[in-house]
C-alpha cells in the first residue's frame, strides 16, 4: 500500500473509535467546521447580492461618464465639446446639467434642496422618468414644471400634478453692495410639481427641473452647463472612451467614470465586506481549535496502537502524518458539507425570499464561484496549520509508560 498513513487516518475517521467520547469530539469538530463554513459562505453571498442590489439602485442615477470643468463651475467651450461628443461612435446619448442648492418654500414651510436642471435628453442617459411613482415627468413645455424627491415633497406637503398649487424656489444672488430691496437678495421662481420619485439615498432632497429654470435662477447665459453626463453604447469601454475624450478635449475638463463618481460609496461597501470576511475568518480560526482537541483526544485514545506501530518499525514521520491526515480529512469533510448546506440555504432564500431585511425587501443573495474559493481557502489554511502543529507528536510521548 503506497500511502498507509492516509489509509489509517481514513480508518480512524470513519470506523468506530475505542471511546464514545472520541467519536463525539471528532464529529463535533466536523460539525463545528460545517457550521462555520456555512455561515461564512451565506454571509459573503449576501454581500455579493447587496453589491448587485446597490448597483441596480444607482444604475439610473449616475451616467457612464461625467464631464466637469477643471476651472470654475461652468464648462467652457461647450459647443466644441458637444460637437466632439456627437461625433463619437462610442457615445449613445449625452445631456447637459446645472446643479445648485436652493431654498424651496410652500405654504409657510421651507427646506434646503438640490436643484438639478436637465435638458430633454437627460432621460436617455439616466431614465429617471421610469422611477416616477406618482404624477408624471415634466413635459419640458414650460421651465417651471419639476419632479421632486418623495420625502422632500412630503415634508413640504406640496400637492402633485395640479396647476393650483405653486411652490417657490429661491436662489441667492452673488455680488456686493447695499441691499435696497428683496429682489437684490435672491432670484425666485414659482414651480409646479408634476410628479415625485424615490431618492434611493442618492438623490435625497433633489428637484429635477428643466435646465432653463436653473439658468434663470443663476443668471447664466443660455446653453450653459456645469456637467455633461454621457451614456455609452458599451459601458465596459468607459475607461478607454474617457482617455480618448481627454486627448480630444484637452486638459480644461475632468472626466469621471461611474465608479469614480461613487468611489466613496464603493469604498464603504468594500470595507464592510472586508471586515465581515475578517470576522468570519476569525470564527473559522476559533472553530479549528475543536479540530486540535479532536487530534489530541485521538492521540490519547490510540496511544497503545501507536506504540505497537513504532515497535514494528513504523516511522515516526508516518505516524505524525496519520494525525495530520486525520485533521485534514475532518477539515475537508467540514468544508464540503458546509458549502453544500450554505448553497442550499442560498437557493432557499433566492426562491422563497423567506428572510427579509425589512417588511418589503428580502435579503439579496448571489451565488458566485469565487465565494466558494474564498471560503474553502480560508478554512483549508487554518485547518492545515492546526493539523500540522498538533500532529507533531514526539517519540518520547509514544514510548514512555
Amino acid at each position: 500500500m503506497k500511502n498507509i498513513a492516509f489509509y489509517i487516518a481514513s480508518r480512524y475517521l470513519l470506523s468506530k473509535k475505542g471511546s464514545t467520547a472520541v467519536t463525539f469530539i471528532t464529529w463535533l469538530a466536523v460539525g463545528a467546521m460545517t457550521v462555520a463554513v456555512t455561515a461564512m459562505f451565506v454571509i459573503i453571498s449576501v454581500f455579493s447580492g447587496l453589491e448587485d442590489l446597490n448597483k441596480d439602485l444607482i444604475s439610473n442615477l449616475h451616467s457612464d461618464l461625467t464631464i466637469k470643468s477643471n476651472s470654475g463651475k461652468t464648462i467652457k467651450d461647450l459647443k466644441k465639446i458637444t460637437t466632439v461628443l456627437g461625433d463619437s461612435k462610442e457615445i449613445s446619448n449625452f445631456s447637459k446639467i446645472i446643479e445648485e442648492k436652493v431654498y424651496i418654500s410652500y405654504n409657510g414651510k421651507g427646506d434646503i434642496a438640490y436643484l438639478r436642471g436637465v435638458d430633454s435628453a437627460y432621460v436617455k442617459v439616466n431614465p429617471i422618468d421610469k422611477d416616477v411613482i406618482y404624477g408624471a415627468y415634466p413635459s419640458f413645455d414650460y421651465s417651471n414644471e419639476v419632479i421632486m424627491e418623495n420625502s422632500l415633497d412630503n415634508r413640504l406637503s406640496i400637492p402633485v400634478d395640479t396647476t393650483n398649487a405653486y411652490a417657490t424656489v429661491l436662489m441667492p444672488k452673488p455680488g456686493t453692495g447695499i441691499i435696497n430691496r428683496e429682489d437684490d437678495i435672491y432670484n425666485k421662481k414659482d414651480i409646479i410639481v408634476t410628479g415625485v420619485f424615490p431618492g434611493k439615498d442618492q438623490l435625497d432632497n433633489y428637484i429635477i427641473a428643466p435646465i432653463e429654470l436653473a439658468e434663470e435662477l443663476l443668471n447664466l447665459p443660455k446653453k450653459s452647463a456645469y456637467q455633461i453626463v454621457i451614456k455609452l453604447k458599451n459601458p465596459e469601454n468607459a475607461d478607454s472612451v474617457k482617455q480618448s475624450l481627454l486627448s480630444s478635449l484637452g486638459k480644461n475638463i475632468e472626466i469621471k467614470t461611474k465608479e469614480e463618481e461613487n468611489a466613496a460609496f464603493w469604498k464603504m461597501i468594500n470595507t464592510e465586506k472586508l471586515f465581515i470576511y475578517l470576522i468570519f475568518a476569525l470564527v473559522i480560526f476559533i472553530t479549528t481549535f475543536n479540530l486540535a482537541g479532536a487530534i489530541i483526544i485521538l492521540q490519547l485514545d490510540k496511544k497503545e496502537q501507536a506504540k505497537s506501530l513504532v515497535s514494528l518499525g513504523f516511522p515516526l514521520r508516518d505516524l505524525r502524518r496519520i494525525y495530520f491526515y486525520t485533521g485534514i480529512l475532518i477539515v475537508v469533510l467540514g468544508i464540503i458539507s458546509g458549502l453544500i448546506v450554505g448553497t442550499a440555504l442560498c437557493y432557499f432564500q433566492q426562491y422563497t425570499e423567506f428572510f427579509k431585511a425589512n417588511e418589503i425587501l428580502p435579503f439579496p443573495v448571489k451565488i458566485v464561484g469565487k465565494n466558494y474559493f474564498i471560503v474553502a481557502l480560508t478554512a483549508s489554511l487554518f485547518g492545515f496549520i492546526i493539523s500540522w502543529v498538533f500532529s507533531k507528536i514526539s517519540k518520547e510521548y509514544i514510548t514512555k509508560s
